[in-house]
């Protein structure tokens, strides 16, 4: 009998200094936070005055607070690089996406962060620059920002900010139980419209059409049709090498090119991937388009609070 208890003694011993390892382990093992950058177009990242890397950026660092700065990669116009204040919190990985205009107020992007709660709800605050836009959550609760939600259900959401005077922004986060998600939103300013000039009679129209662009070819055999001339814009629509369609207008912001890719219907190409051709040019090259609309495509996405990039013509 004293065998035993000796031995059952010497087997909780044992267990309890298994245990008090880990927890030593755990306790001493360095606490670290994350960090995200996304950018168009691609930019140098420096954190303290240091130049770390360019975007896409992922990397962990100690919790506390940082001074971000992006420099753009321009060759066509200068733009506005964008410096902040970060604060970086110990198991949260900070997600900061910025598409660069020529000014800082022309730019837009939006950073999103996440804090531990004490209950098992998840909220959502949402901030925008400039204060007081429209939020639209999901297509339909629509709100007023700065706003908080505390009865979210978990999961993902579609958050869409607009406001007179700036382009709209399509942001989408995924809220988790017991955690709190704030996204602070920039809005892009939209520049001065020049006057249009008056609409061409039938008859003019039939002698002289407008400019058109070719599709240069792709390392993915096709070239993608987005809402926005950006690549963080929604797809809505593929084109094919080789077609040449309508230009409508050029973005001053990034050169990309607007086109009628269907009857009725414009969305925004890379100007990387297309080029400007005259009229005699496209008389000779034209081709039948067939531009396939994003709807019709077997698309499977997933996004979640910290996605990964994936840069795509």
């Amino acid at each position: 009998m004293r065998k035993v208890r000796l031995f059952a003694l010497v087997f909780l011993l044992i267990i309890l200094i298994i245990g008090f390892s880990f927890f030593l382990i755990g306790y001493l093992k360095p606490k670290v936070a994350g960090i995200y950058i996304e950018t168009n177009p691609p930019s140098s990242v420096f954190i303290e005055a240091v130049q770390v890397g360019r975007t896409p950026y992922r990397e962990t660092r100690n919790p506390g607070e940082i001074t971000l700065k992006l420099v753009p990669e321009s060759f066509e116009k200068p733009l506005a690089f964008y410096e902040t204040k970060v604060n970086l919190i110990t198991g949260i990985e900070t997600v900061v996406k910025r598409a660069f205009g020529e000014l800082d107020e022309t730019s837009s992007g939006e950073m999103i962060s996440f804090e531990k709660e004490g209950k098992d709800e998840a909220s959502l605050i949402v901030l925008s620059i400039p204060d007081s836009a429209q939020l639209s959550l999901d297509g339909s609760q629509r709100y007023i920002t700065p706003h908080k939600i505390t009865d979210i259900l978990p999961g993902e959401h579609t958050l869409v900010l607009s406001t007179s005077g700036y382009f709209e922004r399509y942001v989408k986060v995924k809220t988790h139980a017991g955690y709190k998600l704030t996204a602070l939103v920039q809005l892009a300013k939209k520049e001065e419209e020049k006057e249009e000039e008056p609409a061409e009679l039938p008859e003019e129209k039939g002698k002289k059409e407008g400019p058109k662009v070719e599709i240069l070819s792709t390392s993915t055999g096709f070239l993608r049709v987005r809402k926005e001339p950006s690549t963080l814009g929604e797809e809505i629509a593929k084109v094919m090498p080789g077609e040449i369609y309508d230009l409508l207008a050029i973005d001053e912001r990034t050169g990309w090119f607007k086109i009628a890719y269907e009857q009725g219907k414009e969305g925004w190409i890379s100007n990387q991937y297309a080029r400007k051709v005259e009229e005699e040019e496209a008389k000779d090259k034209i081709s039948t388009p067939s531009a396939t609309p994003t709807s019709k495509l077997k698309i499977s996405v997933t996004p979640t609070p910290t996605p990964k990039p994936t840069t795509t013509p």
